[in-house]
């Protein structure tokens, strides 16, 4: 069974949680709210999506859902190939769950991300892509440096501890040996820093950050610098497990 997860953000604070969990399997695509769409409705008034309209219900379709479909260009659309080389995924990769997971289903007209759970790779290793966040923030500097960027660059994770948004904030940067080359180029999904804290506290030695790809205009900023994470994966590390991640009702817990 394919799974992914659907992240609001806070409108106040701008923090994230999970709040839904995509299925597929068996043919049939199926969505149910999580524990921590309780807490962004209790701590950050976050409202039922109108697709979605009880907290109570599992969703079932034999169709990928709107809000999901929706995050991903039509096959029609003459930069559909192109959209799918910012993912650098595989040529023949068709699949809208791979593709959702890979891009996050990012748009700028709301607050919600997909993401999917991190599994062990082949070697048995934490290994993960992910689109560096907040490049609209930066200066134009940092924006020029990540356009000279090369596949397989190193870059070194920095905790922004004194990040007004979030402490626990986890900023990427240039590995210059020259101060005036160290540039932040983005930061962390924020999504994934609970699990990665947990990984990377566990895990003897630095994890290997690398740069994936770097996709100029016209692809969008969010699109902009796809980055990779390696690290070890501790025998007993179960990610995406706390209570935000739990289904709210009852009888999605026997398809999870």
């Amino acid at each position: 069974m394919k799974t992914l997860f659907l992240a609001w953000q806070a409108p106040t604070d701008h923090q994230w949680l999970p709040i839904g969990r995509l299925t597929f399997g068996g043919g049939c695509y199926r969505f149910v709210y999580l524990q921590g769409a309780s807490k962004a409705e209790r701590l950050h008034g976050f409202r039922p999506l109108l697709s979605f309209p009880s907290l109570s219900e599992v969703y079932e379709s034999d169709e990928l859902f709107p809000i999901f479909a929706n995050r991903l260009p039509s096959r029609s659309r003459s930069d559909y190939g192109d959209f799918v080389r910012w993912l650098n995924a595989p040529q023949d990769e068709d699949d809208p769950i791979a593709l959702l997971a890979r891009s996050g289903g990012r748009r700028v007209t709301d607050n919600f991300e997909v993401f999917p759970c991190p599994a062990p790779d082949e070697n048995g290793q934490y290994h993960i892509h992910f689109f560096a966040h907040r490049l609209r923030q930066l200066p134009a500097a940092a924006i020029e440096r990540i356009g000279s960027l090369q596949p397989g660059d190193r870059l070194l994770l920095m905790h922004d501890f004194q990040n007004p948004y979030d402490p626990s904030a986890l900023a990427l940067r240039t590995n210059g040996q020259r101060e005036g080359d160290r540039h932040i180029v983005g930061y962390c999904p924020r999504y994934l820093l609970a699990d990665a804290f947990e990984v990377l506290t566990r895990c003897p030695g630095l994890p290997e950050v690398a740069v994936e790809q770097v996709n100029p205009p016209p692809a969008p900023l969010q699109l902009r610098l796809l980055c990779n994470l390696t690290t070890c994966w501790p025998e007993d590390f179960r990610p995406c497990s706390n209570p935000e991640y739990q289904p709210l009702v009852a009888t999605a817990m026997s398809q999870a």
